[in-house]
């Protein structure tokens, strides 16, 4: 199958929505927790989140335009503080019907049956099921000016995971925590470790023509 620019601007909406949500690959799981200046807790599905840096350590997820009310990041600009928890096998579902349009005086921490905990000094809610807890500070929001949607960009000033999962180089085994990927809006995939390879170098590069 091929498609032109063309193509895809015919498609029908729905379809083409679905279509280039999967094209880029399996994408991180995540919940974004938040809360309200007035005490009311938010959780999001994001499937967004993204690495921009480690010193500092900077992530990135991509808000949608705010046509339609945008709680998450309405708290987010508000407090200046938000969680990122991975999603595991044993919460998928539970965490996919955050995405549900609840209502702003809604819980979905309640309505999916997920449980809030509070860590560190962070405001907002993290989710106790997840097995790797992000506390962030609101760095910067980014206009894309393309597509309406809006960059939020964070710091992590707080993270816990499981000791068992991390190695003696400090790499994190995402097999070892359950964790799971997004593809498209509503599909979801085990993650498996199959390989690790050396930083790479130029001198050390394999001759590839000896192994056809």
């Amino acid at each position: 199958m091929e498609f032109l620019k063309d193509d895809l601007a015919a498609m029908d909406r729905i379809m083409r929505l679905k279509f280039i949500n999967a094209v880029s690959g399996i994408k991180p799981a995540n919940l974004i927790g938040t809360i309200s200046k007035d005490g009311q807790i938010n959780l999001a599905l994001i499937s967004s989140v993204v690495h921009l840096g480690s010193n500092p350590p900077l992530m990135a997820y991509i808000s949608r335009p705010t046509t339609v009310p945008r709680h998450t990041l309405e708290n987010i600009l508000s407090t200046g503080q938000y969680t990122i928890n991975h999603i595991n096998k044993d919460i998928i579902e539970r965490a996919h019907y955050t995405s549900a349009k609840f209502d702003r005086d809604s819980s979905e921490f309640e309505g999916c049956q997920l449980t809030e905990e509070y860590l560190s000094d962070i405001k907002a809610p993290f989710v106790l099921e997840s097995s790797i807890q992000m506390g962030m500070q609101l760095v910067d929001t980014i206009p894309i000016q393309q597509n309406g949607t809006i960059m939020v960009l964070g710091e992590i000033v707080y993270l816990k995971l499981p000791s068992e999962i991390v190695g003696e180089d400090h790499e994190i085994n995402l097999s070892k925590a359950n964790g799971i990927g997004i593809s498209g809006l509503n599909s979801y995939y085990e993650l498996k470790k199959i390989a690790k390879y050396p930083y790479a170098r130029v001198n050390e590069v394999p001759d590839f023509n000896k192994e056809k």
